[in-house]
Parts: structure tokens; C-alpha cells; sequence
């Protein structure tokens, strides 16, 4: 990848360019030469929640451009990237809010003190989730990727 794309900024139909790492052969021919610019767009964002859903993106590519200037149409599946779920993170923190609440709680008042410092202390870690941000799906600059073509593209190769 040339472009680093994250699902916090992205928007569908932005553009991404990657550039071809490995000749593409047919045969014993090379149909698209390493160095080839591929270019595409982002056809999926989803920006996740801070509690329970991941963040989604996808990109697809749509032609690559050859060193001599030749634009190649190609149809590639879809590639789809996931944010890191907020799940554990969300449980850990209020988990550790009202653990944290009981001890103070105990440690002050007792058994009646530990309950209410255990309330307390989840809603701070409830609190805790909802400032947080989300775990964003990221592509950055300089990520492999592999693309399949979802149909046959025709390259004319010079003999």
C-alpha cells in the first residue's frame, strides 16, 4: 500500500494506490512488471463502537497503471481490514473500576462499603469506555496486500 487508510478519516470512493512488488506472469511472460501503480477505492467504512462493534474497511482495486503509462482496468475482490474488538478492553476497564471500588470501599467501610465502592467504581470504568476512542481498521502506507482478480484482465505483452 501507497496510501495509508484508516476508517476513522476514510470515506467511500476516496482513492488508494499500491504499488506491484512482484512481476505478474503469465506463462513466462511478464503481464504487469513489478514497479506497476495500482490504483482503487475505499468501499467500505465502518467506524466500530466504543463498546461492543469492530471497525471495518474495505478497499478494491479498479486498473493499474504500467511504467510506460498504459492503464490496465482490473476487477480485484474486495479486501476488508477489522479494528481490534473494544470488547476486552470495555470489560477490563469497568471490571477493573469496580474492582478497584471494592477494595477502597472495604478498606473504608466495610462489607456495606466494599458494595458501594464496587458501584462506584464500575460506573467510573463505564465512564472510562465511553471517553475512550475506538479501535479504528487501519491499512497504512507500506502494508502488504494481495489482490485476485474477479475476472480475466486483458494486458497486451510485446513480443
Amino acid at each position: 500500500m501507497e496510501s495509508s487508510i484508516s476508517s476513522e478519516k476514510a470515506r467511500v470512493e476516496d482513492e488508494v494506490t499500491a504499488r506491484v512488488t512482484r512481476d505478474v506472469r503469465v506463462g513466462d511472460r511478464v503481464a504487469i512488471p513489478a514497479g506497476s501503480t495500482a490504483r482503487g477505492e475505499v468501499t467500505l467504512v465502518e467506524r466500530g463502537g466504543k463498546v461492543k462493534e469492530r471497525a471495518r474497511l474495505g478497499i478494491r482495486f479498479t486498473s493499474v497503471v504500467l511504467a510506460d503509462g498504459t492503464r490496465v482496468p482490473i476487477e480485484t475482490d474486495t479486501i476488508y481490514r477489522d479494528g481490534d474488538s473494544p470488547t476486552g478492553e470495555s470489560v477490563a476497564k469497568i471490571g477493573g473500576g469496580a474492582i478497584g471500588g471494592a477494595i477502597i470501599g472495604g478498606i473504608f467501610g466495610g462489607a456495606k462499603g466494599a458494595a458501594i465502592g464496587a458501584s462506584a467504581g464500575a460506573g467510573a470504568g463505564t465512564a472510562a469506555v465511553a471517553a475512550g476512542g475506538r479501535n479504528p481498521a487501519t491499512l497504512p502506507s507500506g502494508t502488504p496486500v494481495t489482490v485476485r482478480l474477479v475476472k480475466p484482465a486483458t494486458v497486451t505483452v510485446e513480443e
